[in-house]
């Protein structure tokens, strides 16, 4: 199992065929913009074909949230960059696909980036893409990398039934709502995981190969990967959590309270399970080393057996007339009987000893 960029089957239908997206005269056909305009009476949802779909309008009573799928047509960010006066530097990190988890507070507007992951099953992977979260006034605006698709089809359907608490609330609470949907998905990554280090358990005792340790160490190393995801995005919760902004309301600052707590909960897992990786990749070196101790063993023990027969053999093999035994009609069965002789003592001595 191995780390690699999102590009995975998805829950929800990826960039239809044809589809394409306008700023200004200017066409795109890899970039999907999907949007919710939504309180708790009324709800619209539709694909946006142009720029000026992605308008907020300041004077409707509407939570607005803008899906993004694909962050690489700096012209699409910074067209919506203008609309929702984001910062130079906020636009910069949306487009920069390797940053870490973070959170920034531009008053008008709070910035949260982390990374959201999947396991597939067929390849044994965790993939992984980067996500941006922009929270303003009555709207949230999502980043993602890649057009396939994400894990909130569950945040759509609820928002989706007039009598959630999704549509009863905020833009706050649609935040929340986002950022716990992709850290309870990590549960479901560490539990994959957990699941190929017991298959590794069992198969270490007896079937120890290059294999296996190739796949230990890939999983030492997906697990490195995660504790540096999840590990700041503790702070971006503490931070959220604690936020004077205006922006969160109190008592959504709680939800984010419990998703910290999600944090801390993922991060002592993924150490925990370091230090069984650790003490099986112990037991694998210790196994190798048993098993080489035994060949060892063997070997030494046929080296010990052949040492007495050489020197018998080397005896009579030396050219001189005048050895007693050199003539004697039963000379060859009489050294024959004294090897097998020698042999048969030494093979019961070491087995008394239990040596082998």
């Amino acid at each position: 199992m191995s780390l690699k960029k999102s590009k995975r089957p998805s829950n929800k239908a990826g960039l239809e065929a044809g589809t394409l997206f306008y700023v200004g005269d200017k066409q795109f056909n890899d970039v999907k913009i999907t949007i919710f305009n939504y309180n708790q009476h009324h709800i619209a949802e539709f694909t946006a074909q142009n720029i000026d779909q992605c308008t907020f309008d300041h004077t409707e009573p509407m939570i607005k949230w803008i899906n993004v799928d694909g962050v690489h047509k700096t012209e699409i960010i910074s067209a919506l960059g203008s609309q929702y006066a984001l910062h130079p530097l906020l636009q910069e990190d949306i487009i920069n696909t390797e940053q870490r988890p973070k959170f920034d507070d531009f008053d008008t507007h709070l910035y949260v980036v982390l990374k959201m992951l999947n396991y597939n099953q067929q390849t044994q992977t965790v993939e992984y893409e980067q996500v941006s979260l922009i929270l303003g006034n009555n709207f949230v605006i999502s980043f993602q990398e890649d057009k396939a698709g994400d894990i909130w089809e569950e945040i759509r359907n609820r928002l989706r039934n007039p009598n959630s608490k999704s549509r009863k609330s905020g833009a706050d609470y649609l935040l929340y709502s986002l950022l716990d949907a992709i850290v309870d998905h990590y549960f479901i990554i560490i539990e994959k995981i957990g699941d190929q280090i017991e298959e590794i358990e069992e198969k270490i005792m007896y079937h120890a190969n290059n294999e296996l340790l190739k796949q230990i160490y890939k999983l030492r190393r997906e697990l490195i990967f995660l504790r540096k995801s999840i590990w700041p995005l503790r702070e971006v919760l503490s931070r959220l959590d604690k936020s004077e902004s205006t922006l969160i309301s109190p008592p959504i600052a709680i939800f984010f309270r419990d998703t910290y707590d999600h944090t801390i909960q993922i991060i002592d897992t993924i150490e925990v399970y370091r230090e069984i990786l650790s003490g099986v990749l112990e037991v694998y070196l210790s196994n190798i080393s048993l098993k080489m101790n035994g060949v060892m063993k063997v070997l030494t023990v046929i080296s010990t057996i052949f040492m007495p027969l050489t020197f018998i053999a080397g005896v009579y093999g030396m050219n001189f007339d005048m050895m007693p035994e050199l003539h004697w009609k039963y000379g060859y069965i009489f050294v024959w009987a004294i090897m097998c002789a020698v042999v048969a003592a030494m093979i019961y001595y070491f087995r008394k000893k239990g040596w082998f």
